[in-house]
């Protein structure tokens, strides 16, 4: 059974008309034939969005008002319209999330269109808050998203937006005031916008990158400006990194990418590790990423991963070599130019380091490159003749034994240009020439004279131990730059751990970018079972995968797990840098799955302790109350004792007293449920201090506390509910805690952009140690009696502070006793108590 396409329409804000356009598509695709259902549709009572139901077919929900899975996978349409994908279940549902439901539906074949909001993607959910104050609880994997064959983004301008819901378009009148007032401000709907477009442009460029992957394109397409920087190591790539980042802010949506080759294939650099993890903190501060790859040849290397980002523009720095150096070769700068192509521009820049030296540039390719190899054989075969001829038409004899250091030179330096082959070659050649031409009687290959047949055997000794030397030479130097590139690449790898990049996903990326790879994929299964692919990542246009088969290159770990990859086949010499690879990559799936189960310990912990808090104080703190409305009411009703109107006057208050300290236990127990549930939603609005904290205080004894609140304060940005709430708990407990007679303070004064409310008491204070344990959950200080609350006050009232932007902490009185601070946004351009 083929799987369904997904296609998802992306609201840039909620009321954008996200489910409108997703009805739009289902009536269009119904009027082409095709057999449409609506599976699930929150219209909120809009009539244009209602009036597109007309003449679809609308699957009932289940008995919870959820998606009825069961229903559409036995009604099987061609396509279902799902709104709301990032939706959590009502308890017991089929599935936890609905995008579960709407993966059942595609795997059962069935097309699925459905919608979901920015700010419901799981990776931006710190920084939707960090906007709007308001952390989404309904969220959706970002895989899952990306996953879909079409994503639509619904834009509007928050303007256009604005004007929508001040119309009554998007919620009822009631709302619309306190909604515009707080999470619909033009600065929120700007950066949920921006945040929108990003991620769209980030998923069409995977678009882009796929359809270049499966037509085979190599030229750049210069659709958006990436800067790749080239990073040697050496000093001068901080001026590098600045510049490129220069030119990536010039243009809107630059992107900067710092690329470190480590060469297996040339001398070793002399780049330290340090200057490296300077550059690369350097990189990331400023936007960019940082990249490690293996290359035997490092403008190929550059140029390949230049290609593969689809960048722009490289930025290289003028070489730091001699100029004598040169005869040895062009620099990378000038091989990255000459072949990099025109859709490519190379910037090389200048710098204090350049012509300051770093060593002999270094040939390419295996042992020591094609070019010193073939001037080895040049030496060896041609030299000999034309040192020949020379020799014979000088007519001064130069003696037998100049004649064989002659050629003893040509040999050395055959040796030195090309290694051992030709070496040998050139003393074979050389000997033969000396026999030949040199000796007596010459012209023959016979030699009477003893002196010369040891000369010639002492030249084939020499000239075999100066090749040999010279080879083992480029074979040691060979070794020691593929173990300096394992160890560079080791490095980085043991750096991304430490700080913090070791989720399985984050290796794999490094291991398909290192070894150059399509596709990674770790992969699990349980002793003779089948293959479970646990962890992967797979580039544009690659495939997924799920069996050892599927890749060119397997890394077993153990019996049950094995890194795959896909792409080419690795040198023998790399699978022990592979190695260290997968099983970095097998502890890190370790270390995930033990840290999701330690997770899942503590949220079971903190369960069973709030729990057994709970049951505390409903056997105690909620009985007491009880048992004295209880005992108040049993002794009105009473017929045996006569009251008077004095005595019922105080039963009547007993009652009164119990059911008030009732009411204010179970309101706390209720708050603290709302703030660990997420379903606290604060209602931001401009509030004067004097209009809460004089109602705040209604439930203290008269002349228990000095208010002191200045004229002129600005007005605080906060729920004035709970702002009441807050300064209601606090200024209790300083209360209770405080010394008969002495009234707590309550003072407020502005600073800067804030506003602090400061609860002074004088009582015996909080140890320095406890200041931050008072405001959990179900916690008295020291021994304070059974009876006096739960020990949930400061919990909410610090859960409310935070909720409304605010803080509360504590600190000591001068001369003795607590105060509690509490801090909260000034709403700009309105003023409070006056």
């Amino acid at each position: 059974m083929a799987h369904g396409t997904l296609r998802i329409y992306l609201g840039a804000a909620p009321g954008v008309g996200k489910t409108y356009a997703m009805l739009s598509e289902a009536r269009r695709r119904r009027g082409r034939g095709t057999d449409v259902v609506v599976g699930y549709v929150e219209h909120y009572g809009r009539p244009r969005t209602e009036e597109l139901l007309e003449g679809l077919e609308v699957v009932p929900r289940d008995a919870d008002g959820e998606i009825d899975v069961p229903a559409l996978l036995a009604r099987a349409p061609r396509v279902a319209a799902v709104d709301e994908l990032a939706h959590t279940n009502a308890p017991g549902a089929r599935n936890t999330k609905r995008w579960q439901d709407v993966e059942e539906l595609l795997d059962a074949g069935i097309d699925v269109i459905s919608t979901v909001n920015i700010q419901h993607l799981e990776s931006l959910g710190d920084v939707v808050q960090s906007i709007t104050g308001v952390r989404q609880r309904d969220t959706v994997p970002d895989a899952v998203v990306r996953r879909a064959a079409q994503i639509e983004l619904v834009d509007m301008s928050p303007q256009a937006l604005r004007r929508r819901m001040a119309h009554g378009n998007v919620y009822p009148p009631d709302r619309v005031d306190a909604a515009l007032a707080d999470y619909f401000r033009p600065g929120n709907l700007t950066a949920l916008r921006e945040l929108a477009l990003l991620w769209t442009a980030d998923r069409v460029d995977e678009y882009l990158q796929q359809y270049r992957d499966e037509h085979r394109i190599r030229s750049t397409w210069q659709a958006r400006e990436r800067i790749v920087v080239g990073l040697t190591g050496g000093p001068e790539g901080r001026t590098l990194v600045r510049r490129a980042a220069r030119m990536a802010a010039k243009g809107s949506g630059g992107e900067l990418l710092a690329v470190h080759i480590a060469s297996r294939g040339s001398r070793p650099s002399a780049a330290p590790h340090a200057e490296l993890a300077e550059q690369r903190a350097l990189v990331e501060a400023l936007g960019g990423t940082f990249h490690h790859v293996l290359g035997d040849d490092v403008p190929a290397a550059l140029l390949d991963f230049a290609q593969g980002v689809n960048a722009t523009q490289i930025v290289l720095g003028s070489s730091r070599r001699k100029p004598w150096h040169y005869v040895f070769g062009p620099g990378v700068g000038t091989t990255v130019a000459r072949d990099s192509g025109p859709d490519l521009d190379v910037h090389i820049v200048t710098h204090d380091e350049v012509a300051r030296g770093r060593g002999l540039p270094s040939a390419r390719g295996a042992r020591l490159g094609t070019a010193r190899t073939a001037a080895g054989w040049t030496v060896a075969l041609a030299a000999p003749w034309l040192l020949t001829g020379l020799l014979l038409a000088v007519e001064t004899d130069v003696g037998f034994t100049n004649t064989v250091l002659f050629f003893l030179t040509l040999t050395v330096a055959s040796g030195l240009a090309g290694g051992l082959p030709p070496a040998l070659a050139s003393a074979l050649v050389c000997s033969g020439m000396l026999n030949y031409y040199f000796s007596d009687p010459p012209h023959t290959w016979t030699v009477t004279d003893a002196e010369n047949v040891v000369a010639i055997v002492i030249f084939l000794f020499v000239a075999t131990a100066v090749a040999s030397v010279v080879d083992l030479a480029a074979r040691r130097t060979q070794q020691a730059v593929r173990l300096r590139a394992e160890s560079e690449t080791l490095s980085v790898l043991a750096e991304g751990v430490l700080r913090g990049e070791d989720s399985p996903e984050a290796l794999l990326s490094r291991v398909r970018e290192t070894f150059a790879m399509n596709a990674v994929a770790l992969l699990e299964r349980e002793r003779d079972g089948p293959w479970t692919r646990v962890a992967g990542v797979t580039a544009p246009g690659g495939r997924a995968l799920r069996r050892p088969e599927d890749g060119e290159v397997d890394a077993p770990v153990g019996d049950r797990r094995t890194l795959v990859l896909a792409g080419r086949m690795l040198p023998a010499a790399d699978r022990r840098l592979l190695a260290a690879f997968a099983a970095q990559a097998v502890g890190a799936l370790d270390r995930q799955r033990l840290l999701g189960e330690a997770e899942r310990a503590r949220e079971l912990a903190e369960g069973n302790r709030i729990r057994t808090a709970l049951l505390a104080a409903v056997s105690h703190d909620l009985r007491t109350p009880l048992a004295a409305i209880k005992a108040a009411v049993t002794s009105l009703r009473s017929d045996d004792v006569a009251w008077s109107e004095a005595d019922e006057a105080d039963l009547l208050a007993a009652i009164e007293h119990g059911a008030d300290r009732l009411d204010h236990l179970v309101g706390n127990l209720l708050d603290m449920s709302r703030l660990q549930t997420g379903t606290l939603t604060p209602l931001i609005r401009g509030t004067g201090l004097d209009e809460v904290v004089p109602r705040a205080l209604g439930g203290v004894p008269a002349r228990s506390v000095a208010l002191e609140l200045p004229e002129g304060l600005p007005a605080v940005a906060v729920d004035p509910g709970l702002l009441e709430r807050t300064v209601a708990n606090v200024v209790e407990n300083a209360v209770k805690y405080g010394p008969p007679g002495v009234p707590v303070t309550v003072a407020a004064s502005a600073l800067h952009d804030r506003v602090e409310v400061r609860v002074a008491d004088r009582g015996p204070g909080v140890p320095d140690s406890e200041k931050n344990r008072i405001f959990e959950p179900f916690q008295r200080h020291g021994d304070a009696p059974r009876g006096v609350g739960v020990g949930l006050g400061l919990a909410v009232a610090r859960g409310f502070a935070e909720a409304m932007g605010g803080t509360l902490w504590a600190e000591d009185t001068p001369g003795g006793g607590l105060t509690m601070v509490l801090t909260l946004r000034a709403a700009t351009g309105e003023r409070g108590a006056r």
